[in-house]
């Protein structure tokens, strides 16, 4: 709702830019969404990697002794 209202004063002092940043920023949403994409595979890979590690701790934590 913010950005809308602060899209909305830019549109009454200075419309060109606000039209410019209507029009660019699907194209940047769109360039971005790849690196997005990276970056929850990335976090995605390092969390299983994690679980994976920890998992002989994990057994031996739960094995009375």
């Amino acid at each position: 709702m913010a950005g809308f209202l602060l899209w909305l004063l830019l549109l009454v002092f200075c419309w060109p830019l606000a039209l410019l940043a209507l029009v660019l920023y699907p194209i940047v949403w769109l360039l971005l969404l790849p690196l997005r994409l990276v970056g929850i595979t990335v976090s995605a890979v390092f969390a299983f990697l994690g679980a994976l590690l920890m998992l002989p701790a994990r057994m031996l934590r739960g094995r009375p002794v």
